[in-house]
């Protein structure tokens, strides 16, 4: 599945919008905490990837789970691209000068209670990681074209804080790649016209 940068920049938000949000199952109507991700497309020679996290498992939230590297805002932060930008670097130690903005996913709020805007942009190497030790277990590229096509895109179940919850999965080799990582990735998907939203 081929998908250039121009259809990439066509597909998504120029700025970040609260009139467009995707709500996941089971998410609180209210008392969100704001957050923002970095979705980082790596420009590889052999074809586009993404990068993506394993937590620590002894995390409070989301611990051994793969994600996108991000998190909550914080009091200095001007904007949800300040927040992925700064949380990236602290996590995986990534430079901003390797990263070219393509735009935004609509707002994506999570059932355990976050508010998430996907800042989606282009990564150019070379370039070095740092990650945290304490955050991130390990740091690894998935191909681009593998997350996007939707016959790899399968549909679960799991009884999840007290109630039966649907989501999306994505296993990709010995990744399970699920919840809002997942999520914003259909969304991505959706917003490309692969699949009916």
């Amino acid at each position: 599945m081929k998908i250039d940068v121009p259809q990439l920049r066509a597909a998504l938000l120029p700025v970040p919008s609260q009139s467009q949000i995707v709500i996941e199952d089971g998410a609180p109507a209210q008392g969100l905490r704001a957050a923002a991700v970095l979705f980082p497309i790596v420009e590889r020679a052999a074809g586009r990837t993404v990068l993506l996290t394993r937590r620590t498992a002894h995390l409070n939230q989301h611990a051994g789970q793969i994600s996108f590297p991000g998190g909550g805002v914080e009091e200095g932060d001007a904007s949800p691209l300040e927040t992925a930008l700064r949380e990236t670097e602290e996590e995986i130690g990534l430079a901003r000068r390797h990263v070219e903005i393509l735009g935004y996913l609509p707002e994506y709020r999570t059932g355990t209670g976050f508010s998430v805007i996907p800042v989606v942009a282009l990564v150019r190497p070379p370039f070095s990681l740092n990650p945290d030790p304490f955050e991130v277990a390990e740091v690894f590229e998935v191909p681009l074209a593998f997350l996007l096509d939707p016959a790899n895109h399968q549909r679960h179940s799991a009884h999840l804080r007290g109630a039966l919850r649907h989501f999306f999965a994505m296993p990709w080799r010995d990744y399970f790649i699920w919840g809002a990582t997942a999520g914003m990735i259909r969304s991505l998907t959706a917003r490309l016209g692969l699949h009916e939203p």
